[in-house]
């Protein structure tokens, strides 16, 4: 504990000889009692020294010209920080009943008459001094505890914020698992399918019919792989912020219109209630990803409605929002997971029998996407067995006619000739395989140095070039091309993994025509040699 001062007596008398013997008095008993004497020859005088100091008594003459003794320790005690000093008063006079009435009104704690004797000064003195020290002693230790306190309480914060920490942790861990095996669930049903039509096409006897349907199964499982591999490209571009809109006018209602019909076309609706209310309302989006945000609303309620069950699709304008709702008869969100719906690794409760796969990172998704556009997303829902609904709102704008497309121009010329330049053997052996069939003339290469080699022999009027080859790389391909007369007028196009807005900048400064994110399907892949085949040479 520190050192606490000395405690300090104030002698007030207007009398010079009086307030010498007083104090002369009182410094004999200093040293033994441990205190220090201050003198004051005024009322005055008395509170400038209270304002500077604390005392443990002040002896106050009473009879004192200007302001006496009452009046002085009137003042002590109206300030807060002196209000509790003891005042011992010192007269001359006898007092009357009257006169120690008025002194203990005025916050006096004893009378002393002079002469002053010294023993019962001794005593009285002794008696208030050692009251001041325990007071001070008390004063520090509630310090020291106040102090004790509020570290306490900040270490008690701090550690739970650390326990709340821990448990979130804990709980993102948990969720991450799930998701993992989840994700190794659903990986696992397309590629045992794929794998087992791969092998029906092989096997002796098989009918024409049933390759057929082995064909569409691969076609269909593969696209489901990537469309699971684009989700997760797509929230860890999100998350990252690395999703650039390609913004353009256009009516929220149209777009959802598309969606639905494709539902209808594909079957994939069948089996409930499909409801739609679509109301126009425009807006500056980026339709491929309002596609994404659509078809994940409805996807998630499909997840999650059993067969049966009805799901209604409405939009309209609201102020100066165009609003999306999608509500279902499903089975709902609990009340502890409904703020979390949208959070990353969050799902219902998964089952064996859901009619529809997924990783359950659609809605995470959904919120991002809506972000970007300067909206946001809402879900409800009553609890287990009351439905949810979701309802999506977009910053609203005034209808804008879209310019008519170009007409498409067809090549007076034949098919071009293609050069293939890809590292992976299978994967380069089917395209050229698929290519083949649809009429084109196709030259192969394994690697980078092989492709230059190839074109500089071939002279062929269109390259798919594989990014990430072995050696040299796409890019260094591409500006390899460029760089020598002989092959500076191929059209090429990027075959590559990454689809960032970054990457699609590092293509074109290479001097691609095109760019290509795979798997590429073959549909796609003719309409890009047939758009390049369109596309003036670059120079």
């Amino acid at each position: 504990m520190p050192k606490l001062d000395k405690p300090k007596i104030l002698v007030v008398n207007d009398d010079a000889n009086s307030l010498f013997a007083l104090t002369s008095l009182l410094a004999q008993w200093a040293g033994q009692e441990s205190y220090e004497v201050l003198a004051a020859r005024s009322g005055q005088e008395a509170l400038r020294q209270v304002l500077m100091h604390d005392f443990a008594v002040i002896l106050l003459d009473v009879n004192m010209p200007g302001m006496d003794g009452f009046e002085t320790a009137e003042a002590i005690h109206a300030r807060a920080r002196s209000a509790d000093i003891p005042i011992i008063f010192i007269t001359a006079f006898l007092a009357d009943e009257l006169d120690r009435l008025k002194a203990y009104q005025h916050g006096a704690v004893d009378f002393l008459f002079t002469p002053v004797i010294p023993q019962v000064l001794h005593a009285k003195i002794a008696v208030f001094v050692a009251l001041s020290v325990k007071n001070e002693e008390l004063k520090q230790q509630a310090r020291q505890l106040s102090l004790r306190t509020t570290e306490l309480t900040a270490t008690n914060k701090h550690l739970t914020r650390e326990i709340e920490d821990r448990k979130m942790a804990e709980r993102q861990n948990h969720a991450k698992d799930e998701f993992l095996a989840m994700l190794g669930h659903e990986l696992r049903n397309p590629l045992s399918a794929i794998s087992s039509a791969a092998s029906l096409i092989g096997l002796p006897g098989v009918s024409l019919d049933g390759v057929q349907r082995a064909k569409k199964i691969i076609q269909r499982q593969s696209q489901h792989l990537g469309r699971i591999v684009d989700d997760l490209l797509d929230l860890s571009r999100a998350m990252s912020g690395k999703i650039l809109l390609s913004r353009a006018p256009l009516d929220l209602a149209a777009l959802v219109a598309a969606s639905l019909e494709t539902y209808r076309a594909t079957g994939r609706s069948t089996d409930y209630e499909l409801v739609q209310d679509l109301d126009p309302g425009w807006i500056d989006g980026d339709s491929t990803r309002l596609e994404q945000i659509t078809s994940n609303l409805i996807d998630n309620a499909l997840k999650y409605t059993p067969s049966g069950g009805r799901i209604e699709v409405r939009t309209w304008t609201e102020n100066d929002d165009v609003v999306l709702s999608v509500r279902d008869t499903g089975v709902g969100i609990a009340a502890d997971l409904l703020p979390h719906v949208f959070d990353v690794f969050v799902q219902g409760t998964s089952t064996l029998d859901r009619s529809q796969g997924g990783l359950g990172i659609g809605l995470s998704l959904v919120r991002r996407m809506a972000e970007l556009h300067g909206g946001g997303i809402e879900a409800e829902s009553k609890g287990p067995g009351g439905g949810s609904t979701f309802t999506l709102r977009l910053p609203r704008i005034e209808h804008q006619a879209a310019p008519a497309p170009a007409p498409a121009q067809t090549p007076e010329q034949g098919k071009p000739s293609v050069l293939l330049i890809e590292d992976n053997d299978d994967g380069r052996e089917m395209m050229t395989m698929m290519l083949g069939c649809y009429g084109y003339e196709v030259e192969s290469a394994a690697d980078g140095l092989l492709g230059l080699a190839a074109a500089e022999r071939f002279q062929p009027d269109l390259a798919l070039v594989d990014i990430g080859l072995p050696g040299i790389d796409g890019y260094e391909v591409a500006r390899r091309l460029r760089a020598d007369p002989a092959t500076r007028d191929i059209k090429l196009i990027a075959l590559t993994g990454y689809g960032l807005a970054d990457d699609l900048r590092r293509v074109m400064d290479a001097g691609f025509d095109l760019h290509l994110v795979k798997p590429v399907d073959i549909e796609q892949l003719m309409e890009a040699i047939g758009s390049c085949a369109r596309v003036p040479v670059k120079q």
